[in-house]
Parts: C-alpha cells; sequence; structure tokens
C-alpha cells in the first residue's frame, strides 16, 4: 500500500503544553467565498452539496447544516479571478457523518455538475471526494474511519495516503435507494495554499497553536485534538508565493473556540509572537502571512 514519506520537523515530535495549543475542542468555523455568479454558487452548494439555505440578504449567502453555517458566499464582481502561483484556498471540505450521507451527497453533485468532479482518494483516516464548484473552488466531501483505525509511523505522525478509491464501486455500495433527509454534515477542514511550508509552520503551530498530525515536506497536516487536520497547507504550485492579490475565492476563515476565555488566551499567545490582532470585544481577527483573513470567535456566538 502506497503511503506518503513523512517528513517530520523535529518540534513536531516534542510534547507541547496546552497553554501553548488550541484548545482541544476547537473546531473550525465557515468558510467564506467571495464570488462572481452568487446564484449559479448558492444553487451549487445547497442542491448539489445539500447545504441548506441558512439566509439569503441582498449579495451574501449562508449555507450549513442543523443551523450550522459551513459557506458563507458574498458576491464581489468586480474583484478579478485568482491569478495561477498565488496563495489562497485548494479546497473547503466537508465531513459527513457515515458512507450513505456522503455518497448522497456526491451523488446529487455528479448529477448536479458532471464535470464538476476531479478525483476521489482513500486516505486511510477517510475517504474523499473531490470537486470544483462553478468559479473554481475547490470543494471536497468526506467520511471518517474510526478514530481507533488511524496508524501512527515511528515518529508518532498520522500515516496518510492517496489510495485509489473507485468511485462508482463505493456509490454501489452505500448510494441510498431511496430519498433521504438531508445528510449530516459539518466543515472538516480547510486546506490551504502558502509560499512556504516553515513560514506555515511557524504561524500555524508555533503562534497559532496547532499541532501537527502529518508532515510530507510541500504539505502540512494540522490539528487540534488528535484529528487528522483541522488546516491542511501546501506548496502544491505556489512556493514562494507572497501575499495574496485581492481576488475572487477564499474570503476568510473562521475558527470557533470553547468560550471567551480560550480566544483571549490565544490573542495573548499571537501578541506574544509579535502578530497583529484586531478585537472588538468579542471576534478576533488577523492575517496569515499571505494575508488570508482568520476569525476566531467562541462557539455559538
Amino acid at each position: 500500500m502506497p503511503v506518503f514519506v513523512q517528513n517530520p520537523d523535529p518540534r513536531s515530535l516534542v510534547e507541547r503544553p496546552a497553554d501553548r495549543l488550541l484548545p482541544a475542542d476547537a473546531r473550525m468555523g465557515a468558510v467564506e467565498l467571495l464570488v462572481r455568479d452568487l446564484d449559479a454558487m448558492m444553487a451549487f452548494y445547497s442542491r448539489g452539496v445539500t447545504l441548506d439555505v441558512l439566509e439569503h440578504v441582498s449579495d451574501t449567502a449562508v449555507l450549513g447544516r442543523g443551523g450550522q453555517p459551513l459557506v458563507r458566499l458574498r458576491r464581489a464582481p468586480d474583484l478579478p479571478p485568482r491569478r495561477p502561483g498565488e496563495a489562497g484556498l485548494f479546497h473547503t471540505a466537508v465531513l459527513f457523518g457515515d458512507r450513505r450521507s456522503l455518497a448522497f451527497a456526491a451523488a446529487s453533485v455528479a448529477r448536479l455538475a458532471p464535470r464538476s468532479f476531479t478525483g476521489s482518494s482513500d486516505h486511510l483516516y477517510s475517504e474523499a471526494f473531490y470537486f470544483d464548484d462553478p468559479e473554481g473552488n475547490g470543494v471536497e466531501l468526506y467520511v471518517d474511519r474510526p478514530r481507533e483505525t488511524w496508524q501512527r509511523d515511528g515518529n508518532g505522525l498520522l500515516q496518510t495516503a492517496t489510495n485509489a478509491l473507485d468511485p462508482d464501486a463505493f456509490l454501489r455500495a452505500h448510494l441510498p435507494q431511496q430519498p433521504v433527509a438531508p445528510p449530516p454534515a459539518t466543515l472538516g477542514h480547510v486546506h490551504l495554499q502558502v509560499g512556504d511550508i516553515g513560514v506555515a509552520r511557524d504561524f500555524y503551530v508555533d503562534a497559532l497553536g496547532f499541532e501537527v498530525m502529518s508532515d510530507l515536506g510541500t504539505a502540512l497536516f494540522i490539528a487540534a485534538g488528535g484529528y487528522h487536520h483541522h488546516v491542511a497547507v501546501n506548496t502544491w504550485g505556489t512556493a514562494g508565493a507572497g501575499p495574496r492579490a485581492a481576488a475572487l475565492g477564499l474570503g476568510q476563515v473562521n475558527i470557533d473556540l470553547p468560550d471567551d476565555d480560550d480566544v483571549a488566551a490565544l490573542q495573548q499567545r499571537l501578541v506574544d509572537h509579535r502578530i497583529e490582532v484586531r478585537h472588538d470585544g468579542h471576534t478576533l481577527r488577523f492575517d496569515d502571512p499571505w494575508g488570508t483573513l482568520i476569525q476566531v470567535a467562541p462557539a455559538g456566538a
């Protein structure tokens, strides 16, 4: 079975005190996308991915499941498309509760936009289908295998791979024969393209407080609480990229922490790392080294 070769940084293997880490129950909040055609994008994420339209006011739509926002679409028709080689979004990843739910959503996207499918993979800890939305933003739909089946290598890092996953066989085995209620879903992770893995590690791991779960050299998978990844970064086609220009695509990334004290602790850690922050008394905002806006707030706020 082919498995990626890990490239562990020694810092990944040193246990860090809790006050230098994000809380174990930190979760990803909604991803904001800046879009040109709001109607087409709403159709893809609602009729395709099967998310509910939670709010639609003028040039903004919020989609999610169970009242929880997963994707925010904001119309910005004057922005240019993202240029090749620039930092930005690799994909937004929607996590489903079981294979049946994943099969239902993947088939729904395939019916709505058959040319949007870009591949499927077995990553050992998860099974995933990949699509591009109507404006070229990557979308992953996936299901996790039970956490007790995840394997670690000799360095303590999580084993990962990109093994073949036959989409037709998966759908034959798991697609419901009768219509079902919209499948449960959450925002599992966000995968970004950056200019430098070392700089990304300094920011997302050392300062922000994620832990390294897998390190492939050109890609880093990081998480809170032992998850396989809440955020991934890669330099596949973007090595050396500087700050992002204003463009369609990724607007901002949201992270939900348990309470105000956790947000305050993160703020102090970022200040200690000389990262400029803005805090309005409720929400903490700051930019990553490539100009991606990150917003952190207490969960449910």
